[in-house]
């Protein structure tokens, strides 16, 4: 039975919203409480966090821009283990793991990103650690430990930022070094055999130098098991490391190096079937627990390996100049064994390797004066991007003639891009600001694309004895892509504590080749009976989209920064949107699609608006005992988004059967917590609830993929002694152990009367990934 149904968690959290904004308006026409023994406290709980989502340190309500900030400690009352989980608490967000894999980050904001990891696609939304950008979403899942805080900029980014992103920005912010030394140590245990542990340590050498190090280790047992070869399913183990040095080199110049390293060593995450298998002579019924599988391929194990450096050199030349460099390089190595269809039978099974590596350098001049404050910044990134996987279609080839069929793909795509920017705000007055921004762009996108078809098993990437009898596909290409990107902002401050604003920015994302294109598969454009050159490399490329983002918005502090809020309403105008894919591909006419090409097209138009709604309030007085808090946390984000136009293959325009993947509705946060001393220490309780509205993983909506509205509820208690160094916490998530999907693949069609018509492969391939059942975790740290 369920404890909390669809209906029952929205009535919940308006209940919360109401609750929230009674209590707000109720506390406007009491007296602020004045200094008290537990001021600390209070200021620990309710404090505005500071933002540089603009480049410069400010408070979230002197931003015109829709920013979700959250810090450390909040994230770690929560019980946030990774970034996937920030969606939880952020209106109009999805981050979720790829299909297949265990660190790989889809993330979609206001219904732009990016799905598909494959190597030649810009990501929708950009992540940055400690200003840099990653340029892959490998290794992206980033697990929460030593963080200061977490951003989420929502709608374009490019006049502030070092990579234009079309759909919006996520900021990883790790904790800087102390000027005394501290040393902080975590361990929890908890459901499925869980067993983490996190060091972090911040050394003062000497009183201009700094060395700090954090070392985590992350361990769970799966949510399931896959039949077929005995492993663990959804199980998790993985190492991470970070070590950083601070210099000052002079009372005015600041120089940070940092290095990072992580290593995923989990099992594949496998999918579960979700039809019967549909090829004799097995006979395969779904399986009772969705965290099973019966994926059968394991021609290689599953590896994720990243690591990166960078030196940030900071110089306040005088009081209105600073000169900043961000130079940093990234590097990481995936290999995957991805058993599309979900069964032993060699059917669809794709091993890949994945390698990427980023060299990028950002220059930063920033002004701050009286009325004016501003940056001007160049930004340069010079990235390769290459993926080899097999397609082994075992069961499509005739035993005697093509024995173990294989279609192979390689594909390197390299991009090398600069950019100037720059954005000023200039006080017109005491309460009218102005802001001005603007960016070029101009990347090259250099591309290699190589297939070839097998017999006999894999190639010899994945150590098979696969011969190659055919090449259908040997494609060079290069292109290059520039735009400029304009931003403007008003913002009219109400009163020094509320801020009314009116935005529209561009943003663009760059176009390329898809490295999984067959250009056998390519079509005769103009029907002259012969494929041209020219008519491949329009098969192969795909144009730059573009979104014309208009937003206005009102934020305000009240009560002493008791009470934070904000709302904002926005409209995108979203062209050329690039819509990757996969097809069946027919090589040898007899009705069977034995291969498959990448097909990604500039198909769609489309228009998005929506509403948010979010803020915090802390109420301090009135309580049965001195010292207790009660915090409130909200969000609310509506989205109505819809293709205006969808070209499908033929050239019909389909946009009333398409649908904007990975975007609901609705999304919505509340969340209570209760602050108290307790036994000679302090007891903090937190609860929320997490809704999303009904989703669909791809254009075409399906009825066993598509997601319908869920609540997630967690809780948990913490108890910390009154001088902090000692914490015992117990955390439980999706109490109501909701099943509910976040990823899938599709190559089937359902048909009308129930059954299912294989469109790759024979056994047909309709497989889901889950996110995580019920949990409970006990936790206890030190620190000094």
């Amino acid at each position: 039975m369920k404890l909390c149904t669809p209906h029952s968690a929205r009535l919940a959290l308006v209940s919360v919203i109401a609750l929230t904004a009674g209590m707000a308006a109720s506390a406007q026409n009491d007296t602020v409480a004045g200094d008290t023994a537990e001021e600390a406290q209070d200021q620990r709980r309710f404090n505005t966090v500071t933002v540089t989502a603009q480049r410069r340190e400010q408070s979230l309500v002197d931003v015109p821009l829709s920013v979700s900030a959250f810090d450390g400690e909040l994230l770690a009352d929560l019980g946030v283990a990774d970034l996937t989980e920030v969606a939880k608490i952020s209106p109009n967000v999805t981050l979720e793991v790829s299909r297949g894999t265990n660190t790989t980050l889809s993330a979609f904001i206001r219904g732009v990103g990016q799905q598909d990891p494959v190597a030649g696609f810009e990501a929708g939304v950009g992540i940055y650690v400690d200003d840099v950008y990653l340029n892959r979403p490998q290794g992206a899942v980033l697990d929460v430990y030593d963080v200061e805080r977490v951003e989420v900029l929502r709608g374009p980014q490019g006049t502030l930022y070092g990579r234009n992103t079309i759909g919006g920005a996520i900021k990883y912010v790790t904790r800087g070094l102390s000027d005394e030394p501290t040393f902080e140590a975590n361990v929890k245990v908890g459901s499925y055999s869980q067993l983490d542990g996190v060091l972090t340590t911040s050394l003062p050498v000497t009183d201009t130098f700094r060395v700090g190090a954090a070392v985590a280790s992350f361990n769970r047992d799966g949510f399931g098991e896959n039949r077929i070869t005995g492993e663990e399913n959804y199980n998790k183990e993985l190492f991470g490391a970070r070590v950083s040095a601070e210099l000052d080199l002079a009372d005015n110049f600041q120089v940070r190096a940092a290095a990072d390293y992580s290593l995923d060593k989990s099992n594949a995450r496998q999918g579960h079937r979700l039809i019967p298998d549909q090829f004799p002579p097995f006979t395969y019924p779904v399986l009772g627990d969705v965290y099973d599988t019966r994926a059968g391929l394991n021609a290689v194990d599953q590896r994720v390996e990243a690591y990166g450096g960078s030196l940030i050199a900071e110089w306040e030349l005088n009081d209105n100049w600073t000169i900043k460099n961000i130079l940093a390089y990234r590097e990481d190595e995936s290999t995957s064994p991805i058993d599309f269809d979900s069964l032993p039978e060699a059917d669809v099974d794709v091993p890949a390797i994945y390698e990427n590596d980023q060299f990028s350098e950002e220059l930063q001049f920033l002004y701050s004066g009286d009325r004016l404050n501003g940056l001007i910044g160049v930004y340069y990134l010079d990235a390769n991007a290459s993926t080899v996987f097999d397609v082994l279609l075992a069961t499509t080839g005739d035993l005697l003639s093509l024995p173990g069929l294989n279609a192979q793909t390689f594909g390197d795509v390299g991009t090398e891009t600069w950019s100037i920017f720059g954005d000023f705000t200039y006080d017109l007055t005491d309460r009218w600001s102005l802001s001005l921004g603007g960016r070029y762009t101009e990347d090259t996108r250099s591309s290699i694309v190589q297939r070839r078809t097998y017999i006999g098993g894999f190639s010899e990437f994945f150590g098979g004895a696969g011969i190659p009898i055919a090449t259908t596909s040997n494609f060079e290409g290069e292109a290059t892509f520039d735009d400029f990107s304009p931003r403007v902002s008003l913002s009219y401050a109400i009163t020094p504590e509320s801020n009314l604003y009116a935005t529209y920015s561009q943003g663009f994302k760059g176009g390329s080749f898809d490295p999984r294109g067959q250009t056998t598969a390519a079509p005769d454009l103009n029907q002259d009976g012969v494929v041209s050159s020219d008519e491949i490399y329009t098969f192969m490329q795909f144009d730059p989209e573009e979104v014309d983002s208009y937003e206005v918005g009102y934020k305000a502090s009240q009560l002493g920064g008791r009470v934070n809020y904000s709302l904002a309403g926005f409209y995108s105008d979203y062209k050329d949107v690039q819509v990757p894919g996969s097809i069946g591909v027919d090589t040898d006419g007899d009705g069977v699609n034995d291969s498959f090409s990448g097909v990604t097209t500039n198909a769609g138009a489309a228009t998005i608006w929506g509403v948010e709604f979010e803020g915090t309030a802390t109420l301090a007085e009135d309580m049965a005992r001195a010292g207790d808090l009660l915090n409130l946390g909200w969000s609310v984000g509506y989205l109505d988004a819809q293709y205006d136009e969808f070209i499908d293959a033929f050239g019909n325009d389909v946009s009333d059967q398409r649908v904007i993947q990975n975007t609901p509705e609705w999304t919505a946060n509340g969340r209570i917590s209760y602050d108290t001393p307790f036994a000679g220490g302090n007891l903090l309780l937190n609860t929320q609830l997490s809704y999303r509205g009904e989703s669909s993983q791809f254009e075409v909506p399906n009825p066993f993929l598509d997601q319908e509205a869920f609540t997630l509820w967690d809780a948990s208690i913490r108890w910390e002694t009154e001088d902090g160094r000692w914490g015992f916490s117990l955390t439980g998530k999706n109490l109501t152990d909701e099943e509910y999907i976040v990823a899938g693949y599709n190559f089937v069609t359902v048909n009308p009367n129930g059954t299912f018509t294989p469109t790759l492969g024979l056994e047909g391939t309709l497989t889901a990934f889950y996110g995580d059942p019920r949990t409970v975790t006990a936790g206890i740290d030190y620190r000094f």
